[in-house]
């Protein structure tokens, strides 16, 4: 484990992509202090195309929301270094919240959203862990499966 996390990311053999424009009336980073509030972050891949669209449990699987939630976190990472300037400002990452699009039945949401943590802590080790609350949802925007939004302490 490293403690460089663009490192970690070309290890992991991954890039920050352009943090896309916001698609409503909001900001997708507001500062308050030294805390960040990360707006929701769909999985947007690298070309520009949402990725795994749908409702898991019914056209989408776990596998493949867990790896969408994996790219809303390289999402929220890329913005972070975008507002920030650098990655290595990020303190700790304090909390994430994610919904899942999910059929009425399905009940693994926490294991998709472990995609996005598991993610975060490959990438920043210990500053990494955070808390976090798992939702299962009707719908989201643009017919996303997954969203994730945090909250992370940076030093200004």
């Amino acid at each position: 484990m490293t403690n460089d996390p663009y490192r970690a990311i070309e290890e992991l053999g991954l890039k920050l992509p352009t943090p896309t424009s916001p698609k409503g009336s909001y900001v997708p980073m507001r500062l308050q202090g030294n805390i960040a509030y990360l707006s929701g972050a769909l999985p947007i891949d690298p070309e520009g195309a949402l990725y795994a669209p749908g409702v898991v449990g019914n056209t989408v699987s776990e596998s493949e929301a867990a790896k969408a939630a994996q790219l809303c976190a390289l999402n929220l990472i890329a913005r972070l270094h975008s507002d920030l300037g650098s990655l290595t400002k990020v303190k700790n990452w304090i909390k994430l919240t994610g919904f899942v699009a999910s059929t009425a039945t399905f009940t693994q949401q926490p294991l998709v959203i472990n995609g996005a943590s598991d993610f975060i802590v490959q990438v920043f080790g210990e500053t990494g862990r955070h808390a976090r609350s798992a939702v299962g949802v009707s719908s989201l925007p643009l017919g996303s499966s997954v969203e994730v939004e945090a909250i992370v302490e940076v030093d200004l």
